[in-house]
C-alpha cells in the first residue's frame, strides 16, 4: 500500500502578510511552513506505515523550488520520498490549476492512497481534495477525524453534530484529514539528519505533460481588491460584588441590544 501526503508551503501563521502590486501574497518577504493542517495528514499516513497498513509513505508538493524545504521538513518527521512540481508558470495558481498539476504528478506517482489536510492556511477553500478525485476519477473520503486501512478497503470515521458517520472506498482514492487525527510528532535530530539523504525529485510542467498555456496563467479567477478585515470594537467587561449582581448586569446588557 503506497501513500502520497500532499503538502502546500504556506507564511507562517503568525506572520504579518504582505502583497505584491497585483494583489498577490508575498510569499518571499513571509516565513513559510509546512501548511499546519496538512501536518496532521503526515501523521495519519505515518501511523499507518507504522502499524504496517501501508508499505511506502511519499510526499508531493506544487510550488517554488523553495517549497523543497517543507518536504525535508516532512521527511524529517517520517516517511521515504518526496517530489516537488516547480515551474515558472504556476505563479499565482489557483485551486483549478493546483488541482490539474496535482492530479497529474498522482497520475505518474500512482498511490493507493492520497492524503490531504482538510484545507490550507493560506487559503481555507477546501476545494483541491474534491478537485484531484473529480480530475483523477476516484472516490473521495473527506474530513476524516481516522482513516483505516485494510483487506476491506479504506474507512474514515467523520465526526457530525450528532456522532459520527463512517465512510469507505476502495483503493484508489482520495481523503482528506481533520486534526482529530492526533497531534502531529516533532521531527528529532536523527530524522533531521536522515531526511538529508533521502530522494527528493523535481518535477517542471513539460515532465507531466502539461502545456503552460493550458494552465491560462495559473489561475481562472483574479483578484481585484485587497483589503484588512475591520478592527472588532474592543470588548466590554463587566464587573460586579457578587455573582448575582454580575448575572443581573448581563442580563440587562444583552437585553439592551434585544438579545434576549
Amino acid at each position: 500500500m503506497k501513500i502520497v501526503v500532499c503538502i502546500k508551503q504556506v507564511p507562517a501563521t503568525t506572520a504579518e502578510k504582505r502583497y505584491t502590486a497585483d494583489h498577490r501574497l508575498d510569499r518571499a518577504a513571509t516565513e513559510a511552513i509546512i501548511n499546519p493542517l496538512d501536518e496532521y495528514a503526515i501523521e495519519q499516513a505515518l501511523r499507518l506505515q507504522e502499524a504496517g497498513a501501508a508499505d511506502l509513505v511519499g510526499y508531493l508538493s506544487m510550488g517554488p523550488q523553495s517549497a523543497a524545504e517543507a518536504l525535508r521538513r516532512a521527511l524529517a518527521m517520517g516517511g521515504d520520498e518526496a517530489v516537488l512540481v516547480t515551474d515558472p508558470a504556476l505563479a499565482g495558481a489557483d485551486e483549478w490549476a493546483t488541482a490539474t498539476v496535482l492530479a497529474a504528478a498522482l497520475d505518474r506517482l500512482a498511490p493507493d492512497v492520497t492524503l490531504m489536510g482538510m484545507a490550507s492556511d493560506d487559503a481555507r477553500g477546501s476545494l483541491v481534495p474534491g478537485a484531484v478525485a473529480a480530475k483523477r476519477g476516484l472516490p473521495l473520503l473527506s474530513y476524516g477525524a481516522e482513516l483505516q486501512l485494510g483487506p476491506q478497503g479504506a474507512r474514515i470515521r467523520r465526526l457530525t453534530a450528532s456522532g459520527h458517520d463512517i465512510v469507505g472506498a476502495q483503493p484508489p482514492l482520495v481523503a482528506s484529514v481533520t486534526d482529530q487525527v492526533g497531534e502531529p510528532r516533532y521531527a528529532s535530530l536523527k530524522g533531521i539528519m536522515g531526511a538529508k539523504r533521502k530522494p527528493l525529485e523535481t518535477w517542471s510542467l513539460a515532465d507531466l505533460g502539461i502545456d503552460a498555456e493550458a494552465l491560462r496563467g495559473g489561475a481562472l479567477t483574479r483578484v481585484v481588491e485587497v483589503r484588512a478585515p475591520e478592527r472588532k470594537p474592543p470588548a466590554e467587561r463587566i464587573e460586579a460584588a457578587t455573582a448575582e449582581e454580575a448575572a443581573s448586569r448581563i442580563a440587562d446588557w444583552m437585553q439592551a441590544r434585544r438579545l434576549i
